[in-house]
């Protein structure tokens, strides 16, 4: 391999490692449908295209007991509203196209957080 030739595939794998680090996160989204619901109760709530960033407050009054993941993403739910782990009271794990329900001592969800 020639001087030349090795120099611009070391370039070019820099510059795409470059991009992919840069654009990691920023931007990105869920795809798809979170549902939220609160115990016995009519009414849901739906998030879509969610940013993957930061922790998001669930805009129900009692917050949520059941939930569904129809995102291609994986979430995290905690009873506080700014995705605070709590004594006895950790974030509950959700993966993708799955759906979970507290338990019935258990506190609502009021926020969550993309494992991205």
């Amino acid at each position: 391999m020639s001087h030349s030739r090795r120099i611009g595939v070391i370039t070019a794998a820099a510059a795409l490692l470059l991009t992919a680090t840069a654009c990691s996160g920023m931007g990105r989204s869920t795809v798809g449908m979170l549902t939220f619901r609160g115990n016995d109760s009519p009414v849901f709530l739906s998030y879509s295209n969610t940013p993957v960033v930061g922790c998001h407050k669930i805009a129900l009054p009692k917050g949520a007991t059941h939930v569904e993941n129809n995102t291609l993403v994986d979430i995290i739910l905690y009873p506080t509203l700014d995705c605070r782990k709590v004594a006895g009271a950790d974030g509950i794990y959700v993966a993708t196209t799955l759906s979970d329900v507290t338990a019935p001592v258990a506190l609502p969800w009021r926020s969550f957080s993309v494992v991205h």
